[in-house]
C-alpha cells in the first residue's frame, strides 16, 4: 500500500514524519510531493519525492489533501484525471464538505475527512475522522492503523467534526490560554519563580486528567473530592461555576461563527 501526500506545511509534514517514524510506511511506500520542493529537501531520507502532485496522484492508494481550503480545489482539479480508481481521498480540511470535494471529481471516490491535534507530536492527539457513504470497513481499519501511531482515532459523522473540532483541536489552544491567565494572575499573589508556577500547574492538570481517566472520575466527582464543605478550594470552585460559564458561552459561539464564516468562503471556491 502507497500512501501519499500532497502539500507539506506543518499539518503535512507533521503527518508525514508520524508515519515514517512508526515504521509503519518505509521509504518506497511513503510518497511526498509539495509545490515549494525545497521543504522536502530533508525528507529524501525516509520518504520518496515526486516531482508532481499528478505523479504522487497516479501511484497513490490513500491520498492525504494537506491543503488549505482555497489551495483544494486547484489541486483536485489538477489531479482528477489522475487519480486511481481505487484510491481513498483524505482531506485535512473540516470546512469543505464532501459534496464540494467531489464536485471536483469525475467520479464519485471514497473520501475521508481527518483533524489531528498538535498533541500528536507526543503521540496524545484526539484525531478526528469522518467518511462518506462509499468508505468501506475495510478502508477505515486501513486509515486508523496510520491515524494511531499519532493517539486516539475518534469517528463522527461529517455534520459534528465542528464541534468535536472545538473540543479536540482548538481545545490545547484553548486550555492554555485559561493556564495562562490563572498562572498571570497567581503570580500577583506570590513570590514562587514563573517557570516554577508553571511546571506546577502544568503537571498538576496532567496528573488531574489521568486520575479521571484511571478512576473514572467525572469533573464533578474531583471537584466534590477536593472543595471539602466550607473548605478554601469549594470558595474557588464557587467563583468558577458562577462567572466562567459566560465565558465559554462566548468562546464557543465566537469560534463556532468564525468556523461557519470559513465554511462559507470555502463553498463560495467550489460553487
Amino acid at each position: 500500500m502507497k500512501v501519499g501526500l500532497i502539500g507539506f506545511g506543518s499539518m503535512g509534514k507533521m503527518l508525514a514524519e508520524k508515519f515514517a517514524v512508526s515504521g509503519l510506511l518505509d521509504k518506497d511506500s511513503l510518497l511526498l510531493s509539495s509545490r515549494s520542493p525545497e521543504k522536502l529537501r530533508d525528507a529524501k531520507k525516509w520518504a520518496t519525492i515526486l516531482n508532481s502532485n499528478v505523479e504522487l496522484a497516479s501511484s497513490a492508494d490513500i491520498l492525504f489533501l494537506c491543503l488549505r481550503p482555497f489551495d483544494l480545489k486547484g489541486v483536485l482539479e489538477e489531479i482528477r484525471d489522475f487519480i486511481k480508481d481505487d484510491a481513498l481521498l483524505v482531506s485535512l480540511n473540516g470546512s469543505v464538505t464532501f459534496q464540494n470535494l467531489q464536485k471536483c471529481l469525475p467520479r464519485a471516490y471514497r473520501i475521508a475527512k481527518v483533524i489531528p491535534s498538535v498533541t500528536a507530536e507526543v503521540d496524545r492527539s484526539q484525531t478526528l475522522v469522518c467518511y462518506n457513504d462509499l468508505v468501506s470497513t475495510e478502508d477505515k481499519g486501513n486509515l486508523k492503523r496510520l491515524l494511531t501511531c499519532m493517539g486516539n482515532v475518534i469517528e463522527l459523522p461529517e455534520q459534528e467534526l465542528g464541534m468535536g473540532s472545538e473540543l479536540v483541536s482548538c481545545m490545547p489552544g484553548f486550555i492554555a490560554s485559561i493556564f495562562d491567565v490563572i498562572v498571570k494572575t497567581s503570580e500577583e499573589h506570590t513570590d514562587i519563580p514563573h517557570d516554577q508556577v508553571v511546571r506546577m500547574v502544568l503537571q498538576t492538570m496532567i496528573a488531574t486528567g489521568e486520575l479521571m481517566l484511571k478512576k473514572d472520575m467525572s469533573f464533578e466527582d474531583v471537584v466534590t473530592r477536593v472543595a471539602t464543605p466550607g473548605g478554601i478550594t469549594e470558595e474557588g470552585t464557587k467563583v468558577v461555576y458562577e462567572n466562567f460559564p459566560q465565558t465559554a458561552q462566548v468562546l464557543f459561539e465566537k469560534t463556532l461563527e468564525k468556523r461557519k464564516l470559513t465554511a462559507e468562503k470555502a463553498q463560495a471556491q467550489f460553487d
